[in-house]
């Protein structure tokens, strides 16, 4: 007989809504473009923007630059899309080219801190002579339009340039976060036929000295197709050096003229191929394009964001990921927008670093992850509470779904119950933003709200019913422009994991309900959904509750193989600063879910733990806590931010 299939369970109820700030409603960048086109409200915004190509050909048209002007907005033979087929463009001409024609050009583009503490800032003039060299370097080395090149370097202003001056040439970069083994470095050259690698000799982590040219040497001695390799000097310590494959960057740099002729690509042109961490299976090469990726990623940020001319930007991601892809390096270069870059760890080496730093550089829109959030809030409220932060405007999050009492601390905290919070939802996948509010969007903790115009999401039932108030598998019903153009080198795989379980429509993969409000509230991943005693329950909604309680500061929930109930809850707690577990506290926190949420979902188990296994992005890693927790085989920890976590699951009490 088989199995009949359930929606996830509701349990999780939040009812607090916060209406927005009617000032910055009326003066942001949506309301104006509203007004514009006589729209009045967020419904109606919507519904006209369902017309994708009217509304994406009215973003471009405001945007974007062509060399040659495109014949079609787009081609859709699912699940293959091209956008604004016939164009010629790149994003480099948008992102500093045309800056340079203007007084834009002797603006600050990035104020780039080190974790040390020494400060520079670079104008789109300066950066714009960098990238210039940097890309004649990579001619002078043999690479061309369509060369794959890898790039493995820390938070530096050195790494956008290097993605620029790639897509300056036409070559395709591949960026590989800094604090991957060089084995994983190696693993994704190797896939995608690098021929020329950029990284630096040393970085600054915590207080400590990254050799990561030591991690090279050892990447390349597994990455075959790597001829050479460019070696930016940001300390000057003594390295290893391979004589004909090794060039320092400033040296190479000085030898190049500072005017380089930007290749005119088509607009469907690939941009880069950024891996996904590949905890199951080999990674997956995201390839984006062109033109497509920077009309969202440009779009995205204006407008949930509201970039504004005096707005000082700090996208407190790590470019290794796709959130600083898009929104540390192409968007606020396109929208010629001052942004801050910070080399170094949240909390060194004193816990108000940030705040510190968001008060200094005067800071008005601050995007960050849930999981730093957490982080701080386990730190305590007294070090945001140290600084005014009067510059705050608005505030994001990023990377998994925010629990609403993280939700609470950050408004509260850090933005003085001044700040609107944009929960945003997207993946590498999408390139941009999905699922977030506007300056016009009442607010959920909790919720990433609803469907940014243009954006066709939906949540579906097995059986592939839309349906509402019950959890079920979120999907896109048409094409966006920021879209992932497949796999590389790996078509079946793009068809199978994302386009085969529903008729020409995208399968994100994380579990979702949608309320009555069409608000969108992600339960989880869908592998990560637990079957309680016939109850499918969305782990973060457990792990919301526990958080909600003011003892926890962060949350893991996992499911144990069960012989009546199918699955049992574990849950691996972190307790907030100075709180010192106890079975009782145990206890407390079980009953504590059981009001929360209800009596099902109360873990069988509760271990606390210093901390839960995490990847560098900051999303918590529930699969290597399972296979820890029921004695699995863990597999390649080197790629998390923290393997002595995963240790410590096996120890938890």
């Amino acid at each position: 007989m088989a199995e009949e299939k359930k929606d996830i369970q509701v349990l999780l109820s939040e009812k607090r809504v916060f209406e927005p700030n009617p000032e910055l409603a009326a003066n942001s960048n949506v309301m104006a473009w509203m007004k514009k086109h006589g729209l009045n409200t967020l419904d109606e915004l919507l519904e006209k923007c369902q017309d994708i190509e009217w509304f994406w050909k009215e973003m471009a048209d405001e945007l974007l630059d062509f060399y040659k002007p495109y014949d079609k907005v787009l081609e859709w033979d699912a699940p293959w899309a091209k956008w604004f087929t016939g164009g010629e463009y790149n994003i480099v001409h948008d992102a500093l080219d045309r800056h340079m024609k203007t007084d834009k050009k002797n603006d600050v583009c990035f104020v780039f801190e080190g974790e040390t503490g020494e400060t520079k800032e670079w104008t789109y003039a300066e950066m714009y002579s960098e990238v210039n060299r940097i890309a004649n370097a990579l001619k002078s080395l043999g690479v061309k339009k369509g060369d794959r090149v890898g790039i493995y370097m820390p938070m530096l202003v050195e790494l956008p340039i290097a993605m620029l001056a790639c897509a300056k040439i036409g070559a395709i970069h591949s960026v590989v976060f800094s604090g991957f083994s060089p084995t994983a470095f190696a693993e994704r050259m190797n896939d995608c036929e690098a021929k020329v690698a950029i990284t630096c000799d040393h970085f600054w982590r915590r207080g400590k000295k990254v050799a990561l040219k030591d991690q090279t040497d050892a990447a390349m001695d597994m990455a075959k197709t790597v001829e050479h390799v460019i070696v930016y000097k940001r300390d000057g310590d003594p390295v290893s050096w391979t004589e004909g494959r090794d060039h320092w960057w400033h040296e190479i740099a000085a030898e190049q003229s500072d005017e380089c002729e930007t290749e005119r690509m088509d607009a469907n042109d690939l941009l880069y191929i950024l891996y996904t961490s590949g905890t199951t299976g080999r990674p997956k090469g995201i390839q984006h394009a062109h033109a497509g990726y920077a009309l969202g990623t440009a779009t995205t940020l204006k407008w949930v964001f509201d970039l504004q001319e005096k707005d000082v930007w700090w996208c407190a991601a790590d470019i290794g990921w796709v959130t600083g892809h898009s929104y540390i390096v192409y968007a606020p270069m396109i929208l010629g927008a001052k942004s801050v870059i910070y080399e170094g760890a949240p909390a060194y080496p004193e816990a108000d670093r940030w705040w510190e730093m968001v008060e200094r550089h005067g800071v008005t829109v601050l995007y960050t992850s849930p999981t730093a959030v957490r982080a701080h809030m386990r730190l305590g409220e007294e070090h945001p509470q140290k600084h005014a932060m009067k510059s705050l405007r608005i505030l994001g999050s990023v990377g998994e779904p925010i629990n609403p009492e993280a939700w609470m601390w950050y408004h509260t905290y850090v933005g003085k119950d001044n700040c609107p919070i944009m929960d945003t939802w997207w993946q590498t996948e999408t390139g941009h933003f999905m699922i977030t509010p506007l300056p016009i969007t009442p607010l959920k903790p909790g919720s990433g709200t609803r469907p940014f115009p243009g954006i066709s999401a939906k949540v579906y039932d097995e059986e592939g019913n839309p349906i509402t108030n019950a959890g079920g598998n979120l999907v896109i019903e048409k094409p966006w422009p920021g879209m992932l153009r497949g796999l590389y080198k790996d078509a079946e795989r793009y068809k199978n994991v994302y386009w085969s379980r529903y008729d020409k429509t995208y399968l994100a993969g994380d579990v979702t309900r949608m309320d009555e409000d069409g608000y969108f509230w992600i339960q989880g991943r869908a592998d990560d959904v637990l079957n309680v005693a016939g109850h499918r329950i969305g782990n973060s909604e457990v792990e919301s509750a526990l958080v909600s309680h003011p003892k926890v500061a962060e949350a893991a929930v996992i499911g144990k193989p069960h012989e009546l109930k199918g699955e049992s809850l574990s849950a691996f707690v972190v307790l907030r600063k100075g709180v010192e577990p106890s079975e009782e506290l145990r206890a407390e926190l079980r009953e504590h879910v059981g009001v929360e949420i209800g009596k099902i979902a109360r873990p069988d188990e509760i271990g606390f733990v210093n901390d839960v296994p995490k990847t560098r992005s900051g999303k918590i890693m529930r699969r290597v806590i399972r296979a820890k927790a029921i004695g699995e085989e863990v597999g390649d920890t080197s790629t998390l931010a923290n393997p002595e976590a995963v240790e410590e699951i096996g120890k938890a009490k």
